[in-house]
């Protein structure tokens, strides 16, 4: 049992790291699923920003960006696991956000579920970083287009909408 913040003991999560093989055929990274969180932000001018990850070397498809998050404890919420991951990444807890957007790309049995959150302030990126990520930064809709992006969340910004459709080029 691990302790809480509260002096109470709380049962002790069963880690979800690890990668699994689908029905599919696929692989995936979250015994339980995983989650993620498109940060955004919004200028008094309308100007739209998004806080994005590149990935390190050191990870799957390393070098490519893509959003903070990862893979889900056994028995926890995607909002939470999402969260957590945001701030084992980035080192930045998030305690005040809007959520807008619930997104869950289930591939029968497993899900990816980003959320979009609207945040009052641009944080500083911090440093130092995780192992996990190699840097981090603010980009318009208009800079997606020339990033790298990690091939999932660039599915996943197609289906929001975010970004055109370029799988037929």
């Amino acid at each position: 049992m691990e302790s809480s913040d509260k002096g109470t003991e709380a049962p002790a999560r069963a880690s979800g790291d690890g990668f699994i093989t689908l029905a599919d055929g696929t692989r995936r990274w979250g015994r339980f699923g995983a989650a993620g969180l498109l940060v955004r932000h919004t200028d008094a001018d309308g100007t739209v920003a998004y806080f994005l990850a590149r990935r390190s070397e050191h990870c799957h498809r390393g070098g490519t960006w893509a959003i903070p998050g990862g893979a889900l404890d056994g028995g926890e919420e995607p909002l939470e696991g999402a969260l957590r991951e945001f701030r084992e990444e980035i080192g930045v807890a998030l305690d005040r956000f809007e959520l807008d957007v619930v997104y869950e790309d289930d591939h029968g049995g497993w899900s990816y579920t980003t959320y979009i959150l609207d945040v009052d302030e641009r944080f500083e990126p911090p440093g130092p970083l995780s192992w996990e990520t190699s840097e981090v930064r603010w980009v318009t809709p208009d800079e997606l287009g020339g990033l790298e992006l990690f091939d999932a969340f660039d599915a996943a910004l197609t289906h929001l909408g975010l970004q055109p459709d370029t799988s037929d080029r």
